[in-house]
C-alpha cells in the first residue's frame, strides 16, 4: 500500500530535533534524497513485475517471485543463492528500518505527554529511564500484538497500513490548517496549501480504500484497537482537566498575597531595601507560573525554615506544547508570559524585604532546561538549596501516581548526582 515508503519520510520529520544543525536544511535534503531514491526503486520494481510476468503466488512475496523469474535461466545453484541473498538483504533492511520506531517513539510520546494525552512523566526525555520505559512499553506492546495475532503477516500489514495513513492524513490536515491560519503573513501560503492539500487527498483516499477493501481481513480489528487507544488518551486528558479544577483551590491564595494590606503578614519582618548577599543562604524554588502551587511552596519554605534564607531564586521553564507551538510570535509570547510570572514572585518578596531573582527558559524538556540553568545559578548563589512542590491528592491511587507530574523527582535525581541538595515539599489539594 506504500505505507512503508512514507514511514521513511515520517521518521525524518519525527527525528528532526536530533539532526545536526542546520536541522531544517538537513531534513529537507534528506527527504529529497529519500523521495527520489524511493520513487526510482518503486517504479523500477513495477516495470520489472511487468517485464517478468510476476503473478501472486501463495506464501511468496512479489519480490521473491520476481527474482525467481529473473534467475530461472541461470545455471547451477547461482540463481537460488542470488534469490536468498536478496531476500536476506531485504529482511536486514526491514529490521533496521523497524528500529526507527524505538528511536522516534519516545519522542512522539513525549510530545503527547506535554499536551496531556499521555502521562506527563513521558515528557522528560532527558531522563534516561523515561526513554527506556518508552522503548520497553512499545516493545512489550509489539510482542503482545505478535502473540495475539499469531504472527499473521496479513493482519499485521493491514493494522500497520491503516494506522500509518491515519497519521499521514492527520498530519497533512494539520499542515493545511496551519497554512490557512498563516495566509496573512506567509507569502507562499497558497502553494504550500496546495502541496499539503494534495497530500491530504492522496493519503485520505488510500486510508478509506484500505479500510473498505481490508475491513473483513483485519480492518475492523484495527479500528477496535486504535479506537481503544484513543479512548485511553481521552481518559488521561480528562483526568488532567479535572486536576486543573482541583488546582484552582490553591489559586485562592494568589489574591491574598498580592493584597497590600496583607503583605507584611505573609512573611517575616519587612525590610526596606533588600540587598544581594552572595554568601547568604539561598532558596531556589521551581515554579510553573504565579499560582497556588508555587506560592504554597514558597510559604512552606518560610514556615519550615523560619529566618534561614535571605535570598530567593525562582526558576521556571515554559513548556512548548501544542497550545503555543504555532510560530515564532507565539513562542515569544510564551517567553514574555514566563518572565512576567516569575517577576511577580520577585516583586512580592522585594516588597517584603527579601532579595530575589528569576531564571527562565523556553523548551520542550523541562528537566533538561532546568539542569542547564543550574551551573549559572549555583555560581551566583553558592550557598543554595533547591525546593519543589509535589501535589498530594485526597485519595492517592495508582492512576494519580502514574499520571502526575514527577518533574521535581527527576530534577532531584539530577541534582543529587551533582551533590546539590533538593527538598520536595508536599502540597495537598
Amino acid at each position: 500500500m506504500g505505507a512503508g515508503t512514507y514511514t521513511g519520510l515520517e521518521a525524518v520529520s519525527n527525528g528532526l530535533p536530533i539532526l545536526r544543525e542546520p536541522r531544517v536544511v538537513t531534513a529537507k535534503r534528506t527527504m529529497h534524497y529519500m523521495a527520489f531514491s524511493l520513487a526510482i526503486t518503486v517504479v523500477g520494481l513495477m516495470i520489472a513485475y511487468l517485464l517478468f510476468n510476476v503473478e501472486d503466488q501463495p506464501g511468496k512475496t512479489l519480490n521473491a517471485v520476481l527474482f525467481e523469474n529473473m534467475t530461472a535461466s541461470w545455471q547451477g545453484n547461482s540463481g537460488i543463492i542470488f534469490v536468498w541473498m536478496t531476500l536476506l538483504s531485504e529482511a536486514v533492511l526491514l529490521f533496521i528500518a523497524a528500529q526507527t520506531g524505538f528511536l522516534d517513539g519516545p519522542r512522539v510520546m513525549a510530545n503527547m505527554a506535554i499536551d496531556r494525552w499521555l502521562p506527563t512523566r513521558f515528557a522528560t526525555l532527558s531522563d534516561r529511564l523515561v526513554t527506556q520505559n518508552g522503548i520497553l512499553l512499545m516493545g512489550v506492546a509489539s510482542l503482545l500484538l505478535m502473540l495475539v495475532s499469531r504472527g499473521s503477516v496479513g493482519l499485521l500489514v493491514v493494522f500497520y497500513s491503516i494506522n500509518v495513513f491515519i497519521t499521514f492524513s492527520l498530519s497533512q490536515l494539520g499542515m493545511v490548517k496551519h497554512w490557512w491560519q498563516q495566509r496573512k503573513t506567509e507569502k507562499n501560503w497558497l502553494r504550500n496549501t496546495a502541496i499539503n492539500g494534495t497530500g491530504l487527498i492522496l493519503t485520505s483516499f488510500i486510508l478509506v480504500s484500505v479500510l473498505l477493501i481490508k475491513f473483513e481481513e483485519g480492518g475492523w480489528v484495527t479500528i477496535v484497537i486504535t479506537g481503544g487507544l484513543i479512548l485511553f488518551a481521552m481518559f488521561i486528558k480528562n483526568h488532567y482537566n479535572k486536576t486543573m479544577i482541583l488546582l484552582k483551590r490553591l489559586d485562592s491564595i494568589v489574591v491574598s498575597v498580592e493584597t497590600p494590606a496583607r503583605n507584611v503578614q505573609a512573611v517575616e519582618q519587612k525590610k526596606k531595601e533588600p540587598q544581594f548577599d552572595p554568601g547568604a543562604k539561598t532558596a531556589a524554588i521551581l515554579v510553573n507560573g504565579f499560582n497556588g502551587l508555587g506560592l504554597h511552596t514558597l510559604l512552606g519554605v518560610f514556615r519550615l525554615f523560619t529566618g534561614v534564607y535571605k535570598n530567593f531564586v525562582f526558576i521556571q521553564v515554559g513548556a512548548v506544547d501544542a497550545g503555543n507551538f504555532k510560530g515564532a510570535a507565539e513562542i515569544k509570547n510564551l517567553e514574555k508570559h514566563v518572565k512576567k510570572e516569575t517577576n511577580r514572585y520577585v516583586k512580592f518578596l522585594n516588597k517584603n524585604g527579601y532579595y530575589a531573582e528569576a531564571f527562565t527558559k523556553i523548551g520542550t524538556d523541562v528537566v533538561a532546561e532546568i539542569e542547564g540553568m543550574v551551573p549559572e545559578i549555583t555560581a551566583r548563589f553558592p550557598n543554595i538549596v533547591f525546593f519543589g512542590g509535589q501535589l498530594v491528592f485526597p485519595e492517592e491511587s495508582f492512576i494519580t501516581r502514574l499520571l502526575h507530574n514527577h518533574i521535581v523527582f527527576a530534577v532531584q535525581r539530577k541534582l543529587y548526582m551533582q551533590g546539590i541538595p533538593f527538598i520536595i515539599l508536599p502540597i495537598r489539594v
